[in-house]
Parts: C-alpha cells; structure tokens; sequence
C-alpha cells in the first residue's frame, strides 16, 4: 500500500491541485478513526503518516500524573521517568501503539473516509473557481432540460438556467453551444451549485464587451442597461474622447457589431444612445427614435418625474408597442416619464391656467361685487354725504340764533 499511496498522493496533488498535506491529514484522521473503532474509543491516539515511506504509526497519548484514575489517558510519573528523565507532571507522552494487524483494517476504513476528504477538497476547488467567475460570460452547451431548469454544462460543473433567466422566444436543445452570465454560486452540503441566466442586463454588457474593444479597454463605457429579454433592449454609453462617436464606435461598420450581438440573442433589437450630463439630452437620446420637442421636470424637490412633449404624429412612435419605448426610457434614465403630444401638452397648460384663474378669482372680490354691495347697502356717495352734513350744520346754528334773541327779550 505505502509505494501505491504516494503515488496517487502524486497524481492528486499534480492532476486535481489537491494539496498532498491536505490529504494527508484526512487520512490521518481517518485512521484514528478506524483504531478508535477497532481497538477502543476511550483512548487519546494521534496517526503520523510517513509520506516518503508510506508508513503509519499509531500513538498513544498520555498525561503524566501523580496518581493514575484511568490508565487509557494517564500514566504516573514514576512511569514517565523511566521513558525519559525531563518528563514533569502535567506533561503528554506517547507511546507506540501500532497493532501488527492495523494495515488491513486501517486501509479498508481510511478508503472511506480519505475519498470522502478528497471529494470534499475538489468540491471546494470548483467552488473557489467557479465563484470567480460570478457574473462574468461563459459558454456552455446544453445538457438536459426539464420542468424547471435547462441545464448546461459549463466543464466542471453542470449549472442550471432557470426558467425565470430564459428568453421566453428561445428553445434550447441539447448539444447547443449557448453564453451565459454566471449569476449565483453557492457552496452546499452537496457540492457547489451554478446558477446562471440569458436574461441578466450584465449578460448584454458582457457581450458588448466582448464584440467592442473600445468598451472592454475603457475608452467607451457603458452607462446603463434597459433590458426586456429577447424583445428589445436600450443601451446607454459615453466617452471621454471628443473625437470618437460612442454610439458609432458600438454599432460598427454597417452596423456588424452590434449584429453580432443582436445574433446571439436571437434577433433582440438594440437601441444605442449617447449619455448626456444634462438630464434633458439623455431623456431625448433615450426615447429614439421618436423626436422630443420639450422635457419639463417636476420642480417638486427630490422629484424624479417629468413631462416629455412629441410632435402629434410621434406620439405612438415615443410610447412604443404597449408602452416599450416609454418604458425602456424610464428604466434607462431613472426618471418617470409622461409623454404628452403637443396638442395634449397646450391643452394640459390651458388646463393649468384655467385652474389658476378659478382660483385666484375665489380669493380676491371683483369691482362688480364692491358695487353691489354699495348698491345693496344703500351706502351714500361722497356728494349725498357732504350735502347732508351741510345741511345739519345750518339747522344747527339757526336753533341756537333763535334761542338767544328769546332769552333776550
């Protein structure tokens, strides 16, 4: 067995990259374990294994006490000097206890238990590899499907593309060389699980990636993704370089880069914009193809709202088929978006000043609501006024002049 172990010690360690030590110390315990079954459990046993000979020694350890309760685990001090003359009390020593018949029983049981390590370690290596890869491109081909999931096989692994990440116009067979985005990886009691997805938004960026240099050396970014799987897709992207035209840089000669992508998702239609600093300009670039005549933001603090305006005959084309445009739009900028069509819009401003007409004639009375109310009031006018106390003044002065002269008299 010691020459056939350290070879495949060998191989493990140059064809699987498991670490020979790592191994080693699973098959150490994994010989404890089977002397503790075979030859009692209540013993304190450590295994060394000699990996340049093959061989396995068995250790009993034993504290050095004063006096001895359990003779499995202690050994007295009068004991311990005669092995060696440093030993003290409260010290461990060993004792060989390596039975002549252990290699049999022993290598039947460190099978079990050294395979089991080995598996466990390989597990853990396509863990530590796959999750490297999360949320990066891979290609795979498809192995089986079922209810639930099709599955692909990604070369060390198998992972599952559930039906929530499938294009719904897309059918897998198997044998099909399909890309995926490796979204989720967990390690499990069972093994590391790969979960991946053809509907992810960082599926396209990965893509854009690959097919555009620009995009994967830096010099054009992509901004922002809007994505409705298989169906349409908008992509907003940018760069620092003044010469260079971002968009055009993406869509290539006669538009054969981006062809190359919209062929891998099976004829899902792209919408490539420029990013603009100035939210207006990206609202715009983002609903091509339809024109905008005006974007009004909500001046509410904290709003992300605004209205956009389109010529009459633009507005199906800036909502889109049930709404997709519009909806893209939104998802791509961040801003909820209510297109108007121009006629729409003067009728919502006309609307707006009509209220504020009504409203502002509820708080303030009119000239024709003073008057009546002079009218109904019976109020006299300044002339009426003076003339009244005019006249009381006279009949006033001509009383006291008559009293006077007949006091006199």
């Amino acid at each position: 067995m010691s020459k056939d172990l350290i070879k495949a010690l060998d191989i493990l360690e140059e064809e699987k990259g498991i670490s020979k030590d790592v191994v080693i110390t699973a098959l150490e315990a994994a010989l404890v374990s089977a002397y503790k079954k075979n030859y009692g459990q209540s013993q304190n046993v450590e295994v060394e294994f000699d990996a340049k000979k093959g061989k396995m020694h068995v250790y009993a350890v034993k504290e050095v006490v004063e006096f001895v309760f359990d003779s499995t685990l202690e050994v007295t001090l009068e004991e311990a000097l005669k092995v060696h003359k440093a030993y003290e009390i409260g010290d461990k020593i060993r004792y060989e206890v390596t039975p002549k018949d252990f290699g049999r029983i022993a290598a039947q049981t460190a099978k079990q238990v050294v395979m089991q390590r080995l598996r466990d370690a390989e597990r853990l290596n396509i863990y530590n590899e796959y999750i490297a890869y999360e949320n990066e491109l891979l290609t795979g081909v498809v192995d089986r499907t079922d209810s639930r999931f099709v599955y692909v096989n990604l070369g060390k692994i198998v992972a599952g593309l559930s039906k929530s990440e499938q294009i719904p116009t897309e059918t897998y067979a198997d044998g099909e060389r399909i890309k995926v985005l490796v979204s989720k990886v967990d390690n499990t009691t069972k093994g590391p699980q790969v979960f991946v997805s053809r509907t992810h938004p960082d599926l396209l960026k990965r893509l854009f990636e690959q097919e555009i240099p620009e995009i994967y050396d830096g010099i054009v970014e992509i901004v922002s993704i809007a994505r409705e799987a298989g169906d349409r897709a908008k992509v907003a992207v940018r760069t620092r370089d003044e010469n260079l035209d971002p968009v055009g840089t993406c869509v290539g000669q006669k538009g054969l880069r981006v062809q190359n992508i919209v062929n891998e998702l099976n004829g899902e239609n792209m919408d490539i914009v420029e990013w603009r600093e100035d939210p207006a300009e990206y609202i715009a670039n983002a609903l091509n193809p339809a024109q905008v005549v005006k974007v009004e933001f909500d001046p509410t603090p904290n709003s992300n709202s605004c209205i956009v305006v389109v010529p009459d005959y633009q507005l199906s084309l800036a909502i889109g088929k049930r709404g997709q445009n519009a909806r893209l739009a939104a998802k791509l900028t961040g801003y909820r978006i209510d297109i108007k069509s121009e006629t729409a819009y003067q009728e919502y401003l006309d609307g707006l000043a009509n209220k504020k007409e009504a409203t502002e004639e509820a708080e303030t009375p009119t000239e024709e609501v003073v008057v009546e109310a002079v009218v109904e009031t019976e109020l006299p006018v300044a002339e009426e006024v003076v003339e009244e106390a005019i006249t009381e003044v006279v009949a006033e002065v001509a009383a006291e002049q008559v009293e006077t002269e007949t006091i006199s008299e």
